[in-house]
């Protein structure tokens, strides 16, 4: 079975602007790789951050030095004259699998709220481009994308929730979960098992989240579920994080953790992964 991780972040220089992360100036590909190993993960997808300008070129060379251990969901600009561009032609460059943005607060929360991202639906669907977004106060509004544009892959992040952007835990911070399980209607629209371990109160195997997660995986199946960390945030190991899907959860059908760890996400996102 091949593990593979939905989201991490690499960076060179700078602290995360985001206070759940490791509060430290680097984490390369190096230190990822040699936890990987470690911990039994073939690959992850690098998703560079907003702290560090130059962490899509860091994650481009991870992707050429370490093949098939990466790929990327990359969040160039799309307010730019060449944006339109960028989002055709992002699948030929190496490594690029699709877009992911972060829609919480700030200037791309305010253009989708605005109606000024409506030009990147089609353009995104006609290329191919698969696009992620943590979005947990516009999940209705990624419905109405999701049945405007059946052939755009939609993933929603962490959950649904607010990720490292907020500190409440347990069913505090899953009061979104009716909008999210309301999406699983479209099916082009997946959700990222991201984090969960950081929105638990309790330790390893943080039973309270087994609640929200067989949601979602009873209402959206295992081939529009993927597992995944955002490691450098989590309060435990990639170990745990694995065996809390693995062997943690009773109800879980074996024959679907392929799918779950590794396999839905590739052909989700469109990665051939090198062997």
């Amino acid at each position: 079975m091949q593990i593979i991780d939905a989201q991490i972040h690499l960076w060179g220089k700078g602290l995360p602007s985001n206070m759940a992360h490791r509060q430290v100036t680097s984490f390369t590909a190096e230190e990822a790789i040699g936890m990987m190993d470690e911990a039994g993960v073939d690959g992850a997808v690098i998703h560079p951050p907003s702290w560090d300008k130059d962490s899509t070129q860091m994650a481009l060379d991870a992707v050429q030095r370490y093949p098939g251990r990466f790929a990327i969901m990359d969040s160039p600009p799309l307010d730019r004259p060449n944006s339109r561009a960028l989002i055709e032609g992002l699948r030929d460059r190496p490594g690029m699998l699709g877009i992911r943005y972060t829609v919480l607060a700030g200037h791309e929360r305010e253009m989708l709220d605005k109606g000024e991202l409506e030009w990147l639906w089609p353009v995104a669907e006609r290329a191919g481009v698969p696009v992620a977004f943590l979005a947990t106060d516009s999940l209705k509004t990624f419905g109405d994308i999701a049945a405007r544009h059946p052939g755009l892959k939609i993933t929603i992040d962490h959950l649904g929730g607010r990720g490292g952007n907020t500190t409440l835990k347990d069913a505090a911070a899953m009061t979104h979960m009716p909008e999210l399980l309301a999406l699983a209607k479209y099916p082009n629209v997946a959700v990222k098992a991201t984090g969960a371990p950081g929105y638990s109160s309790e330790p390893y195997p943080f039973p309270k989240m087994h609640t929200y997660l067989q949601q979602i995986y009873e209402t959206f199946g295992p081939e529009r579920i993927f597992w995944g960390t955002d490691i450098t945030k989590m309060p435990c190991s990639w170990t745990d994080c694995i065996l809390m899907f693995t062997e943690g959860m009773p109800w879980l059908n074996k024959a679907d953790l392929p799918l779950i760890m590794g396999e839905a996400i590739c052909k989700w996102w469109g990665w051939r992964r090198a062997s």
